[in-house]
């Protein structure tokens, strides 16, 4: 086949192969969102009942807002007591500083590790990473959100922030919480447009 030909292949080839990874990825994240949903009703804790899932709110799946960090590992970290919007506050210690680009800026986070979880064997791998942004208290709820990642995520000085997997604490649903407060050091200083969005129905008492 002659070379020029053969383009005319290849791009439409590429442009669908694109396509499929596109709309492979908004099924893994619909899929995400749906066990995210599905806890509530499962969680005897849960501040939503069944008809409450209807004002949840999310971003349109963005794959631009799945990054690669690298991870600096925190050794010989002190346990710190972090603040919680009400209720006693917890002890956690820094896991890893994660260092990434987010819409070509350059920017960082903390991962921690909340020690009295890590001593259980079921949450010994689990770790936590909450963040605020410029969009809190405009389109997501003020007090910023939270990714969960594990210890086995961590693969070769690297991990994926997935910013479409970011959900709201129970806090943004219903008051009698102890939802941690993100620290300082884990503010973007940007719009992080993907994830949950403010929940659209009555905050409960």
């Amino acid at each position: 086949m002659h070379k020029a030909m053969a383009r005319y292949f290849i791009i439409p080839l590429l442009l669908i192969s694109l396509s499929s990874l596109a709309q492979d990825y908004k099924s893994q994240i619909a899929a995400f969102r749906q066990q995210y949903e599905d806890d509530f009703l499962t969680d005897q804790n849960s501040p939503l009942a069944k008809a409450d899932l209807q004002n949840l709110r999310f971003y349109d799946a963005d794959s631009t807002y799945r990054v690669v960090a690298k991870a600096e590992m925190l050794l010989n970290e002190a346990a710190f007591v972090m603040p919680v919007f009400s209720g006693n506050g917890r002890q956690y210690i820094r896991y890893a500083l994660l260092k990434f680009e987010l819409k070509g800026k350059p920017m960082q986070l903390t991962v921690y590790r909340n020690i009295a979880l890590s001593a259980t064997a079921q949450y010994k791998d689990y770790l936590f990473l909450p963040f605020t942004d410029e969009s809190n208290g405009k389109d997501t709820y003020g007090g910023g959100r939270y990714i969960d990642l594990k210890a086995t995520d961590f693969k070769d000085g690297e991990v994926v922030v997935d910013f479409n997997k970011a959900n709201n604490p129970y806090c943004a649903f219903s008051g009698g919480y102890s939802c941690p407060k993100a620290p300082g050091e884990n503010h973007l200083q940007i719009a992080v447009e993907a994830g949950e969005k403010q929940f659209a129905g009555a905050h409960k008492l």
